[in-house]
């Protein structure tokens, strides 16, 4: 007797798409069955029509938990994973008081995230220049890997330069820990915005213009020929310019262990639109061009990537869009630079690149499941549908229409570019560990039933 069977769903992996039968006991793929063998179950849950995944991971998230939960909190932010299509979230360390850049820091954020999550969640640990003495112990409580940055960043998570960045892979290197980068360019960038500042210029080309691709370029190549110097595993986040994505697939094909992610507003957004909208469409890196976007869809379609993250960085209203006693000021430097696009990363993948470019949607189950569960140690319990791994899945409805509405967004502060953007492709159904989560975008799970994921042995 199992506890769960679905059925009459076509099962997407990352290496094909078949008819089949799945059951579940005790939170377990415990067999993958043909249509035809008949078994009994507690529980049928007909997926007729849809698409099984194999449960999404967002590699990148900033759930500010604690410490800065007027922002998002972990019961916001996980109900949006949830009803997004995210059954697991690796958390990051900035925008949380306290950082987590040391042991103690890991236990408070484990410690508030395990009461509130809808999903399961992993954890970034911080990467700065005071706590290469903290590291392995970070690595102990859970941390799947290690987040710097080498650009300008939030205050109290000071950046690296490419000296500590070198100091701080060796450290890495002798215990098998990853390194995660932020990658654009430090002094490329500050320059930038001292001269347009100085000229006069505040607008969002301006701001646009100040984080030009060639200090992502700069940033990324030489994270990675320190990595190659060092032997250090190395993950570079949010990629958001086909050149970038070129530098890291010439680095994987010589060998070395490089991962890198991109985010769905990259691959539907422009830059042309943060000029036309402004401050809901500011992120760093920037969107980049329409001819970019569609050029880095073809690194998604090749396995480059290792994740599709949201880099779900949320804010307040007053932080979006800056103002002083009611009036809003007109420099694009100061408003909050970041994206909330964790609910609807899912089904803008799904749209832009099954339906809109026709990629078979095993792509999906490869780069947002398997090959991110691989990147951060998680395969094995996570990233695929086998027997033995956890029985998370995703159902997408490939015909059915969707419109993010503000009101339908579990987020805290209900503010996201994505708001009125629509497309085809649902997800329908969340399942964590064989139970329902969510379904028709609405919260049916309990806070507090998502549980920390840790690196396989």
């Amino acid at each position: 007797m199992f506890d769960t069977l679905i059925k009459n769903g076509k099962i997407v992996t990352a290496e094909e798409i078949y008819q089949a039968n799945i059951a579940i006991k005790d939170g377990k793929i415990a067999a993958i069955l043909a249509e035809d063998i008949a078994v009994e179950a507690d529980t049928e849950i007909d997926a007729e029509g849809n698409y099984v995944f194999p449960g999404f991971i967002d590699t990148h998230a900033h759930l500010n938990d604690p410490g800065y939960e007027w922002r998002e909190n972990y019961s916001c932010g996980t109900a949006a994973a949830a009803a997004g299509g995210y059954t697991t979230i690796i958390d990051m360390p900035v925008q949380n008081e306290p950082a987590v850049v040391n042991g103690a820091a890991a236990d408070a954020k484990i410690a508030a995230a395990k009461e509130k999550a809808y999903v399961d969640f992993a954890l970034w640990g911080g990467l700065i220049p005071e706590n290469f003495d903290c590291l392995q112990e970070m690595e102990e409580r859970g941390c799947v890997a290690f987040k710097s940055f080498v650009s300008p960043t939030a205050p109290g998570f000071s950046p690296l330069n490419y000296g500590q960045a070198y100091e701080a892979m060796q450290v890495l290197k002798q215990f098998g820990g990853k390194a995660g980068f932020h990658c654009e360019d430090f002094s490329t960038i500050v320059h930038c915005e001292k001269v347009l500042k100085q000229a006069g210029k505040t607008d969002w080309n301006a701001f646009l213009d100040s984080r030009p691709v060639v200090a992502e370029l700069i940033a990324t190549t030489a994270i990675i020929e320190l990595a190659k110097a060092t032997g250090c595993k190395v993950h570079i986040c949010h990629v958001s310019s086909p050149d970038v994505a070129q530098k890291i697939k010439e680095a994987q094909q010589e060998g070395y262990d490089i991962t890198a992610e991109t985010c769905p507003h990259y691959l539907s957004m422009s830059r042309e639109e943060v000029i036309a909208n402004g401050a809901l469409f500011k992120c760093a890196p920037p969107l980049r061009s329409r001819a970019e976007v569609e050029r880095l869809w073809d690194y998604v379609a090749d396995g480059t990537f290792s994740g599709i993250g949201s880099d779900h960085s949320p804010s307040t209203y007053e932080e979006k869009f800056v103002e002083i006693d009611g009036k809003k000021i007109e420099n694009a430097f100061d408003p909050w630079g970041g994206m909330s696009g964790l609910q609807t990363a899912v089904q803008t993948v799904f749209s832009e690149g099954c339906v809109k470019r026709n990629l078979s949607p095993t792509f999906m189950a490869d780069v947002m499941a398997k090959k991110a569960a691989k990147a951060f140690g998680i395969y094995g319990q996570k990233g695929d549908i086998k027997i033995g791994f956890d029985a998370d899945f995703v159902f997408i409805d490939p015909h059915q229409d969707w419109q993010c509405k503000a009101e339908d967004l579990y987020y805290l502060n209900k503010m996201s570019a994505f708001v009125g953007k629509s497309g085809r492709g649902a997800v329908v159904k969340t399942i964590l560990r064989g139970n329902v989560v969510a379904e028709n975008g609405k919260i049916v799970g309990r806070s507090g039933y998502g549980q920390m994921v840790k690196k396989q042995k």
